[in-house]
């Protein structure tokens, strides 16, 4: 029978084994709390807990995954939203990531949704490898990027808005004022409609509460258009001092080029090849072959806004580059469509911008 000190020997022997096996955790993400799962590495539940979506909280979950053993790798939803926080802490303490996405819905219907069940669900990809997508770090000035670049979106949208609402309050204006404004440029529309003093004792008639609202939605448009050019002045010098070789490529603005920079992140190592890079921007040819027919198809994946942005470019460089109008032409001849067309020049394009997004990222961390 063994003693009591030969039983403490093998507990110790035992503690010390479990802190040295590999462990993966998964985090299911939230606004207020985060709920994490570990497993071992043949994938059994060793336990699962929620946390304060806090440093503190950050903290208190990563002390808890390590005291199951060693941390091999976490799987974390929504490391972009609400596991942005978590994921830049867990980065800095060395944790390998893993960027998972929330299940299908199939999957949900099937085994049903909790906090619980969507942890393990996250721990279970990254422990098979099926998630595999190294998260962006979101440290550098790629995210100073995007940043700005969120602001300047929204001013967009919202004077597009507002002049579609100027258009429709015009469209429908008591015909004194629809008269005067109808052949005036957008521009000089704005400028006459802001300009209008309105008298707040005459609001009960049509045309002086027509005015009254066209003034106001005109203001509106000035302060947008403000808005975007200052965020232009903020992000062309970013963008160049962070992307120059990007920046020069033909039909590369500072528009397309903050875009890019965005998708691609503040690691784009992430980004595994070109391949992977055309991947994730939705220009990687989908093969669409059939008996004796063989060819490949659009791609409808990816980000759609960088996939927008590589159409910017391509339209540039078929209206005014004379190497991009004669591989065009030397395609129509052979009898591809206007849109393979441009998917192949896509996926062409593709490669500059792999190029030169390493590139400059390589002299951008060696400064």
């Amino acid at each position: 029978m063994p003693t009591l000190f030969e039983c403490s020997e093998r507990d110790d022997t035992f503690s010390m084994a479990a802190k040295k096996r590999p462990v993966t955790g998964g985090v299911d993400t939230h606004g207020h709390t985060h709920h994490a799962a570990v497993l071992d590495r043949v994938g059994r539940v060793l336990g699962d807990r929620q946390f304060p979506a806090t440093a503190v909280g950050y903290q208190a979950l990563l002390a808890w995954l390590r005291s199951f053993g060693r941390v091999a790798k976490v799987g974390v939803e929504g490391t972009g939203s609400y596991g942005a926080g978590l994921a830049r802490h867990l980065t800095a303490h060395g944790i390998a990531l893993v960027e998972v996405d929330r299940p299908d819905r199939r999957t949900r219907r099937a085994k049903g949704k909790s906090d619980p069940i969507d942890a393990i669900a996250a721990a279970r990809v990254a422990l098979s490898g099926q998630a595999c997508g190294t998260p962006k770090t979101r440290t550098g000035p790629v995210e100073a990027i995007r940043a700005l670049r969120v602001a300047r979106g929204g001013a967009v949208k919202a004077r597009t808005a507002a002049l579609n609402q100027l258009h429709g309050l015009i469209t429908a204006a008591p015909e004194v004022l629809r008269a005067e404004l109808t052949a005036l440029p957008t521009a000089t529309r704005v400028a006459t409609c802001a300009a209008w003093t309105v008298d707040d004792a005459r609001l009960g008639n049509p045309v002086e509460a027509t005015k009254a609202a066209l003034a106001a939605t005109a203001l509106r448009v000035q302060a947008l258009t403000a808005e975007i050019t200052q965020a232009d002045k903020r992000l062309r010098p970013l963008v160049a001092r962070t992307a120059p070789r990007l920046s020069a490529l033909t039909g590369v603005g500072a528009e397309v080029a903050g875009q890019l920079l965005t998708t691609a992140g503040d690691n784009p190592d992430r980004l595994r090849s070109e391949a992977a890079l055309a991947h994730l921007c939705g220009t990687a040819p989908l093969p669409a072959s059939s008996g004796r027919t063989n060819r490949h198809r659009l791609n409808r994946g990816g980000d759609r806004q960088a996939n927008r942005a590589l159409y910017t470019i391509a339209l540039c460089r078929m209206r005014y580059h004379p190497t991009t109008q004669a591989y065009v032409e030397r395609r129509t001849k052979q009898g591809l469509s206007k849109k393979e067309t441009m998917r192949c020049l896509k996926r062409y394009i593709i490669r500059e911008v792999h190029t030169a997004l390493l590139a400059d990222f390589t002299a951008l961390n060696t400064t």
